[in-house]
């Protein structure tokens, strides 16, 4: 019997969100999107209801906002609150705007230095910004924090995290707002560079913490290293984390281990590769918001040599097993293992592979063990499935409908030939240690899906192919939909119990960010970026000779709603 199917036999009650101690855990928005994840468990659903399956059809375009900045696309998550827009582009700049009409509010232009450091040359990346308080927080590409007023767009304070040109990293990912601090990640896995996290003083930008992804000498997990290789050795949690406030717990996911396709020089022989090599790399964190120590930690990838990162989002949701109330999460490696695990104290419950071309593992065991590995070896060029260098997803999220306890992933099926080689780090250099690229897999007609999944059997529930590779977050509701969009411009919604198509729209570029949905004065809106880009997104282009170059790029925000009086 399979692992995944052996899950299938617990005995699971779906509980209405209860988590332990009888307080509900509530993931879902409603009026205003107030997180990156819509929550800070990063469900990415909301419970407005206006525009549902029935209506869909009849969505329209209600305003359309372009940045003009057309910097690789746009990837950013709209914060909304209280009927204002918060948004953010790769250029580190940020708008507010009516959220029913589009009319600009104020616009903050960060005056940095672009062009400092190895990742902000190649990936000027921003994925959105913080609201909270009367106060927007920006991560920004040359490694500072920023904290401006909500409503005039002004200057209240700016951190430095940490020195990009040195480090070779910086803030891509929105931040994390959690018990009164701005708790940031940062780049820099697939360069020489020691990954961390840290939290500041929402009010001041005070350090409050910081967390080490590769622990010191004296450490912990430090005699996971092989000599000073810890120093350079990766692990950037590069994403965005999860947050319970009953438990006081960050989850948090790391980066590979650095170099990507190399390990001689950083793992201790005899080598192990069951679990506790080149600690906390591709691995789920649990973090003590207040102070930062670690409470658990799962490492996903021991000794990862595909650049298999553990860096995506994490979603937190409660279900009854065998009698009993568990508060849970689930993950999905970049692998595309997927792991359900309890959140209080780390246990795997669960684990099930996701993609259907996967040839670097032969298997994964019910409780997260890997069988069977195939590594990249020294002078050779092997074929591994999924890609390390797209995954069998990317950083865009998946979403969880309560109403359906379902979650739904966008799944990429491309490999990627490997050739091992030994490298010197150089700090905050590239440090990938061999050569490839990307490849599809044969016999194939779509290299992507839309899944539906039950979590605990791992079961698919229904699947939408796609022919090329879509790079869009997706998006639950309540009215029994699920949105995103493609890198052919079509922003589109699916039954979220059937998978059927609904609804398309034609919006004019390539969608590489995250829709939201949210209410002002009882008029529901579905809000989309759109803009085409990035090293992944050529990447992917090129995988598709004569047909990748005519995905568009842009900068816009293109928002729907049901006609006025419906």
């Amino acid at each position: 019997m399979n692992a995944w199917r052996a899950a299938a036999l617990l005995c699971v009650v779906w509980l209405p969100a209860l988590a332990a101690g009888g307080q509900a855990l509530d993931g879902a928005t409603r009026e205003n999107w107030l997180h990156h994840g819509g929550t800070q468990s990063a469900w990415r659903y909301s419970a407005l209801d206006q525009i549902n399956a029935e209506n869909v059809s009849r969505l329209v375009p209600a305003w359309v906002f372009q940045t003009g900045d057309y910097v690789d696309g746009l990837q950013s998550t709209p914060i909304v609150i209280d009927g204002v827009m918060y948004l953010s582009t790769n250029s580190n700049h940020v708008f507010a705007l009516n959220a029913a009409t589009g009319e600009q509010l104020w616009r903050y232009e960060y005056k940095g230095q672009p062009t400092a450091g190895f990742w902000v040359q190649f990936q000027p990346h921003n994925r959105g910004v913080a609201v909270e308080a009367g106060r927007v927080f920006l991560g920004t590409f040359d490694n500072y924090v920023v904290a401006l007023d909500a409503a005039t767009g002004g200057e209240l304070w700016k951190v430095n995290v940490d020195n990009t040109a040195q480090c070779g990293c910086m803030i891509r990912s929105a931040p994390l707002l959690a018990d009164g601090k701005v708790i940031v990640g940062v780049t820099g896995g697939d360069g020489a560079f020691r990954g961390y996290i840290t939290a500041f003083d929402a009010r001041n930008g005070r350090l409050v913490w910081r967390f080490h992804v590769i622990p010191g000498p004296g450490e912990k997990g430090n005699e996971t290293w092989k000599g000073d290789s810890w120093k350079f050795g990766g692990g950037a949690p590069w994403s965005i984390g999860s947050y319970d406030p009953e438990l006081k717990l960050l989850y948090w996911g790391t980066g590979n281990a650095a170099p990507d396709f190399y390990s001689g020089d950083r793992v201790v022989t005899p080598r192990r590769t069951d679990a506790g090599i080149n600690l906390y790399t591709a691995s789920v964190v649990a973090l003590d918001v207040r102070t930062g120590k670690l409470r658990w930690y799962h490492q996903e990838v021991p000794n990862d040599v595909w650049d298999y990162d553990s860096a995506y989002e994490i979603v937190l949701f409660d279900a009854e097993i065998d009698g009993r109330p568990r508060k849970l999460l689930l993950h999905m490696n970049k692998s595309g293992v997927t792991y359900v695990q309890d959140r209080v104290n780390g246990k795997v419950l669960n684990a099930f592979v996701v993609p259907e071309a996967s040839n670097w593992i032969g298997g994964v065991t019910r409780d997260g063990k890997l069988v069977d590995r195939r590594e990249p070896a020294v002078g050779e060029m092997r074929n591994f499935c999924p890609s390390g260098f797209m995954g069998a997803k990317s950083w865009n999220q998946m979403a969880y409908s309560p109403r359906t306890r379902w979650f739904y992933t966008p799944t990429l099926e491309t490999c990627m030939n490997i050739e091992s080689m030994p490298q010197k780090p150089v700090e905050g250099g590239f440090f990938v240690g061999g050569t490839g690229g990307v490849v599809l897999p044969p016999g194939r007609d779509n290299y992507s899906h839309i899944d539906a999944f039950d979590p605990l059997s791992g079961e698919r529930k229904w699947s939408y192919p796609y022919r090329y590779v879509l790079l869009a977050s997706i998006l639950a509701t309540a009215g029994d939909l699920v949105f995103t969009g493609n890198p052919e411009g079509f922003f589109f919604a699916l039954d979220a119990r059937s998978g059927r198509e609904l609804w398309r729209f034609q919006t004019g570029a390539g969608h590489r960010g995250s829709s939201v949905t949210y209410a002002v004065e009882s008029r529901q809106f579905i809000a989309t970026p759109t803009g085409w880009g990035s090293i992944i997104g050529g990447m992917a282009a090129g995988l598709f000779p004569g047909e990748g170059e005519k995905w568009r790029k842009g900068s816009a925000v293109v928002v729907f709603a049901l006609p006025e009086g419906e």
